[in-house]
């Protein structure tokens, strides 16, 4: 299996998954294109079904799968998106998934794995942990892994939210989009870069968990760190693969502050009216904080996620 898929497999995994997926709209504001100082589409994954842009990923590659591979199931590892979104795509084909959990992740996406009837196996709160919890699942039950960001046919999967986006809004010349893993990054890159490689493709990441950055400022990368951000789905460190996905299609990180992601979930939830994940909102804040990065430029913006726990909220 190559490390990274290529646009063909985009194309490809757009096909496979159009049954199963939801083609997700896109939202703007006159308020905030005037803040921002371009006009910024919102491509609303948050919308997608499960509540994530993963979904798409995880459909891809249960479905990418052998009928005797796929009879023994899948297991991941993930602090909740994936997760759910891995169950979700098992259950269309029937098929068993196992979930390793993190202690100290997000209640509402715990419970929502459970609910799409997969079977969860908490670990302690480290890269290592859960890799070694996911080994152990996949031996015992001869299960294939879903790697959350570093698959192929997850990032192939993430990738395809491009193309959608360039049909409904044609014209756009840059790529704004949040840098947990790396699995929608290198997806969205390639695929940009496939429709037109011209295209200015930045990420945004909570100065929190800046490894992104810092691994592109570095030419390699660097780790591990232990994260320090409110940015739940962002606080992974980027994926080998997806590091070289990046640094290859020239894409620029920009770093935002807790308060601006929180900010700028709040701006979104009164300009367009939906509810996002603060990890979602770094691409908002990301474009508040650098206005210079895109002035002159035609933006479409990813937002990942929405499924946050209400009741734990600060505010």
């Amino acid at each position: 299996m190559n490390p990274l898929p290529s646009f063909a497999d985009i194309r490809d995994a757009a096909a496979r998954i159009a049954p199963y997926t939801t083609v997700t709209p896109v939202l703007r504001s006159d308020r905030i294109d005037e803040l921002v100082g371009a006009p910024i589409v919102f491509k609303c994954e948050n919308l997608q079904r499960g509540g994530a842009f993963k979904f798409r990923g995880a459909s891809n590659a249960v479905w990418s799968l052998g009928e005797d591979e796929a009879a023994a199931g899948v297991v991941t590892h993930s602090s909740g998106n994936h997760g759910n979104a891995l169950a979700m795509a098992a259950r269309t084909r029937g098929i068993p998934a196992h979930v390793v959990v993190p202690d100290g992740a997000v209640k509402a996406k715990v419970d929502a794995i459970l609910a799409a009837g997969a079977t969860v196996h908490r670990c302690a709160p480290t890269t290592a942990a859960r890799e070694a919890a996911a080994a152990e699942i996949q031996a015992a039950t001869g299960a294939t892994l879903v790697h959350p960001y570093a698959d192929p046919r997850v990032m192939a999967g993430q990738g395809t939210l491009v193309p959608e986006l360039f049909r409904q809004v044609p014209g756009l010349d840059t790529v704004l989009f949040p840098v947990g893993g790396g699995g929608l990054a290198s997806g969205c890159s390639i695929a940009a870069h496939g429709i037109d490689p011209g295209i200015a493709l930045f990420g945004a990441e909570p100065e929190g968990a800046d490894d992104a950055a810092r691994s592109l400022e570095a030419d390699e990368r660097v780790g591990p760190f232990v994260a320090d951000t409110v940015c739940d789905g962002l606080r992974t460190l980027i994926g080998e693969p997806n590091f070289h996905a990046l640094r290859d299609h020239g894409v620029r990180v920009l770093r935002v502050s807790d308060a601006e992601a929180v900010a700028a979930m709040k701006l979104l939830w009164s300009e367009l009216r939906i509810v996002v994940e603060v990890s979602s909102a770094t691409v908002l804040a990301a474009a508040l904080r650098h206005p210079q990065a895109f002035a002159g430029r035609r933006v479409g913006a990813v937002l990942t996620g929405g499924n946050v726990d209400l009741d734990a909220l600060p505010w």
